[in-house]
């Protein structure tokens, strides 16, 4: 009987169907093998790619977290610095009267008194002549048509918390400052100077006029306010303060810390008593916001003439030191030993003594300090931190761009991430 050769029961294509595959996956001529490897090629890079895509979402997401939670460290170092300053502020305010005068000793107390018998002194001037009549009509001068509109002398409007400060403020704006007249209205400054046809001073009228018959004619020219006139600052106030301090943005050196020694500004450090604060022009305006913004503008004021001149970078409209030291403007320096004006602020009595919670303010910053390096230390963790996935981040972001280069001819395109 016949055997088969079991070869022949082999067909020649599948034969070579088997042997190709052994050694190569795919029969390139095989159109359903090629297809079948293809579909399964994208599926994987599909996989990878959402793979690689949540990875770096997911980095994305603790980059930012770690950027919010450096912000929120910023913000609550911010507040410390401010509210460290604030106190530092009030406590270089009362160690002020400690600095030394270079000419004489700071023991006498300057009181309102001292300041009218200063300005009385100068019996000639237009202010001395004010407080005669004053002193001969005793409470009929304010219904006088030549005074009614006066509101007073500037040296007598405003008192300060120590002697030192008091002298600096009162050299800064100069005798004819501090003498000088404030009328409410300009029709108050027109009552004081009358002219005849000719535009010269009319001698017999308005305070001429008033020193002529006391025996005290008006020597030169005197200066007068008009706060009607004057252009009132236009900002906020400081919130809740008894004496309506204006709001004014603390100095800061390029680095962005306050200068060391400030210690206010000085249309903030004038004390206003209860009939000047509560005086208004007909506008709406008090006298701080007018007539001393006016005279200051933003003049800051350092504890010594060493701060100051640290601070100079941050100085734009002029500084004093409470040790005599002076920057008109920016530029412009003032050099040499002081000379005491001879018309000086009354010193406030209700301000010369430490406050009851002095100590407790000094315990206060000590703590502040402390959670101050707390949150520095806190910060330097999280910027160590961020910058860790930051690296992770752009480390899976060249894998990612280079998945998508090798694939770029199929359907996949890179998306960037927002983070």
């Amino acid at each position: 009987m016949f055997q088969p050769n079991h070869q022949h029961l082999i067909s020649p294509r599948a034969l070579s169907t088997r042997e190709s595959s052994a050694l190569n996956p795919v029969d390139r001529n095989d159109p359903f093998g090629i297809v079948e490897s293809e579909t399964q090629r994208e599926e994987f890079r599909k996989v990878e790619f959402i793979k690689l895509q949540d990875e770096l979402q997911n980095l994305g997401l603790r980059i930012k977290h770690h950027e919010e939670n450096l912000k929120f460290l910023k913000n609550c170092k911010n507040r410390l610095e401010e509210s460290i300053f604030d106190i530092q502020v009030t406590r270089g305010k009362y160690h002020s009267s400690e600095v030394k005068n270079e000419n004489e000793n700071n023991n006498h107390f300057q009181t309102e008194e001292d300041t009218v018998e200063q300005i009385l002194r100068h019996e000639k001037s237009a202010a001395a002549i004010l407080y005669q009549l004053k002193t001969r009509h005793g409470t009929q001068a304010p219904n006088l048509a030549l005074t009614k509109d006066v509101l007073g002398i500037v040296a007598t409007l405003g008192k300060v918390d120590n002697d030192n400060l008091s002298r600096i403020l009162s050299e800064y704006l100069g005798l004819e400052t501090m003498l000088a007249i404030v009328c409410k209205t300009y029709e108050g400054v027109k009552a004081l100077e009358l002219y005849d046809r000719e535009g010269r001073i009319n001698n017999c009228t308005g305070l001429h006029g008033l020193g002529s018959t006391i025996g005290r004619p008006v020597d030169g020219r005197f200066l007068v306010i008009c706060l009607e006139n004057l252009r009132p600052y236009a900002g906020e106030f400081v919130a809740d303060d008894p004496q309506r301090k204006i709001s004014l943005l603390k100095p800061r050196l390029p680095n962005g810390d306050c200068p060391a020694g400030f210690v206010g500004f000085a249309v903030n450090m004038i004390i206003l008593d209860s009939a000047n604060l509560f005086f208004l022009t007909g506008s709406g305006h008090g006298l701080r916001e007018t007539l001393f913004y006016s005279l200051f503008s933003r003049l800051q004021v350092y504890r010594t003439r060493a701060e100051m001149l640290l601070a100079v970078p941050c100085i734009n409209d002029g500084a004093v030191s409470l040790d005599g030291g002076i920057i008109r403007s920016n530029g412009i320096f003032y050099l040499g030993s002081r000379k005491d004006t001879e018309v000086r602020f009354p010193i406030d009595s209700g301000t010369t003594n430490l406050p009851p919670d002095y100590i407790q303010a000094e315990e206060n910053m000590k703590k502040m300090n402390w959670e101050k390096e707390r949150l520095l230390e806190d910060m330097q963790r999280e910027q160590a931190l961020m910058n860790h996935v930051k690296g992770k981040y752009d480390s899976k972001k060249q894998e990612f761009v280079k998945f998508i280069a090798q694939g770029s001819h199929g359907p996949f395109q890179f998306i960037p991430l927002k983070l």
